[in-house]
């Protein structure tokens, strides 16, 4: 039988004794709606050191708890049940529970806050680690694949035609247009630049020379190396990505066939193929973007453009250029697909991998021409 929760105060002046307050019934969930504006009411009225008489209480839960704990507040409810002698042990270890958890729950966790060098240093040594793990992680899936491609060389049939030719169509013929109208363009502005400048020396006619010059050695590969990264590296990344996405990577591995010999070496081929292909295009369109402006602005005919090509610039700076471009593939060809498979299966990730793989191909690119034109300028070449 359940007996009706009151809250009886048996002094309600304050003398020289403390007021007292007598807790009496169930304090169970039932009655709750019976209690809480009772709360409500003595809460404002009722004297910090109270006293609270508890020989009346009946049934007791862990609303009632609640309520008592809005009544006296998580402390004096603590320093209460310690001084209660009339309350049984599982009625005060519930109260004290209740009340111990407010505490504990209204303590701000004190997160020292380290000083901003150690952060700088942390993000630096953050960095770096990430850094050294990605260029780790290239090597090896680098050597793999020269492992993969050496294995096949010699053994025609395990060559992927088909495949290959797909791949060369794709990244090669589809991308010949974008690079001759760039390279035109780039051509056209190199030569303005340069009379610009050489006009103040009276050295106009090298304008010739300064086009070809960057062209041959820098820009013609570097141009199509950039384009191939943005177009052709993200396209490898996006397409081995869904189908990791998609499982298909693991059903090829089930069916006995190697993702590295079927969706990784025809698209390194391609682009071995590709890339010089498209750096040569790229040197023809700067040379012709820089002698349409000698002739229009300049007044250097084209057949004086070609004779000084003929004359003052050596087959050397062609083959400069042109070697860089097999290697700028194979990077390419194999920061986008390692990018492909490193795609965790969700939409998002296939997003974060393709921009990955076009930073890193670019990133790539411009440093290791960067060093490239450093040894040989230093060697003379």
């Amino acid at each position: 039988m359940t007996t009706v929760p009151y809250i009886k105060p048996l002094q309600s002046g304050r003398t020289d004794a403390a007021s007292v307050v007598q807790i009496g019934g169930d304090w169970t969930l039932p009655h709750y709606a019976i209690l809480e504006p009772q709360i409500t009411e003595l809460r404002g009225r009722l004297a910090p050191d109270s006293n609270v008489g508890w020989s009346e209480l009946g049934a007791l839960d862990t609303s009632g708890a609640a309520l008592l704990l809005e009544l006296l507040g998580a402390s004096r409810l603590l320093a209460l049940t310690d001084e209660a002698e009339d309350l049984s042990v599982s009625r005060r270890a519930l109260l004290r529970s209740v009340a111990q958890a407010m505490l504990d729950s209204r303590e701000p966790s004190v997160t020292a806050k380290p000083a901003t060098w150690r952060e700088v240093l942390g993000h630096i040594g953050q960095s770096v680690d990430i850094f050294w793990q990605h260029t780790v992680g290239l090597l090896g899936f680098l050597g793999l694949v020269l492992g993969s491609m050496l294995a096949i060389l010699l053994r025609p049939r395990r060559w992927r035609m088909t495949s290959l030719v797909a791949h060369l169509e794709q990244s090669g013929l589809n991308a010949v247009p974008i690079v001759a109208l760039l390279t035109f363009l780039v051509g056209a502005v190199v030569a303005f630049l340069g009379a610009t400048i050489l006009a103040d020396f009276g050295a106009t006619l090298y304008t010739v020379n300064l086009v070809a010059f960057s062209f041959l050695r820098e820009f013609g590969v570097l141009l199509s190396a950039i384009l191939i990264a943005g177009r052709t590296a993200s396209a490898f990344t996006a397409q081995i990505g869904s189908m990791k996405a998609n499982e298909e990577i693991d059903a090829i591995r089930t069916l006995g066939l190697s993702p590295i010999e079927l969706l990784v070496l025809p698209r390194v081929f391609a682009l071995l193929i590709a890339l010089p292909i498209l750096t040569f295009i790229a040197m023809l369109s700067g040379i012709i973007g820089g002698a349409v402006v000698c002739a229009m602005a300049l007044d250097i005919s084209p057949t004086m453009y070609l004779s000084i090509l003929q004359q003052g610039i050596e087959a050397r700076h062609f083959w400069v250029g042109i070697a860089k471009a097999p290697i700028f593939a194979i990077l390419i060809a194999v920061i986008g697909c390692m990018e492909g498979f490193k795609v965790t299966g969700s939409a998002q990730s296939v997003g974060e991998r393709t921009t990955s793989s076009v930073v890193q191909s670019i990133f790539v690119v411009i440093l290791l021409d960067a060093l490239a034109a450093l040894f040989l300028m230093e060697m003379g070449w």
